[in-house]
């Protein structure tokens, strides 16, 4: 990188953010998670360690970190994991290592996890945490949204309702909240909670050796 001092001002090198998007089922965040990445070429979608063998197509590094059952027994015994948990049989969990070193080199990374998840991510590594839950306008909305496909019976229909409500519950461990009445202004709404948190001083670790040229 050279000379940091030379660095223009806005490309000064910082530590990357762990950027949560979360809500309850329909109220938007898969989709608010594949604009954000398609839009936000510095951000990019955690990738977890699993005990389950690859499908078809799918790289390791890049879908998934692939490991023996053996691996990831040892991986939870020297507590690198931020969080795991089983899931059909196998087990899935976001690696420790791999997202530090990262972070520190800049990388910012998109999750998009549970309330449960949230806030063991949060208690291990409360510095790089922005937690972004997203609500619906309303409960008659939401339940137009999960309706969706007609062949499914109204007690399927309510058992979401019944998750979506329990997730909502939990909306105030969260720093930011924005309300998805439009998707566009929702999707503006996140992209200025990233830009702002990337500013924060403490991420910017470029700016002591900055200053300290201004000073000198």
């Amino acid at each position: 990188m050279g000379d940091s001092s030379h660095d223009p001002a806005d490309t000064l090198q910082r530590r990357g953010l762990m950027f949560i998007l979360s809500s309850p089922s329909g109220a938007g965040k898969t989709t608010l998670s594949r604009m954000l990445l398609k839009e936000d070429p510095e951000i990019k979608l955690s990738v977890s360690a699993t005990t389950r063998p690859p499908r078809p197509g799918e790289i390791d590094g890049v879908h998934y970190h692939f490991v023996t059952d053996a691996t990831f027994d040892r991986m939870v015994e020297e507590d690198d994991f931020y969080e795991w948990a089983h899931v059909f049989g196998h087990r899935y969990g976001t690696p420790k290592g791999i997202i530090r070193a990262a972070l520190k080199e800049g990388q910012d990374f998109l999750f998009d996890i549970d309330w449960q998840g949230t806030q063991q991510l949060y208690q291990k590594d409360q510095q790089d945490v922005v937690r972004v839950f997203i609500l619906p306008p309303s409960i008659d909305e939401l339940h137009r949204r999960l309706k969706g496909r007609a062949t499914d019976s109204a007690e399927v229909i309510a058992a979401r309702m019944e998750r979506a409500r329990a997730e909502i519950s939990h909306w105030d461990g969260y720093d930011y909240v924005i309300i998805n009445d439009d998707i566009h202004l929702c999707f503006d709404k996140v992209r200025a909670i990233l830009e702002a948190e990337r500013m924060k001083r403490q991420r910017q670790t470029g700016l002591i050796p900055f200053v300290r040229g201004l000073m000198a």
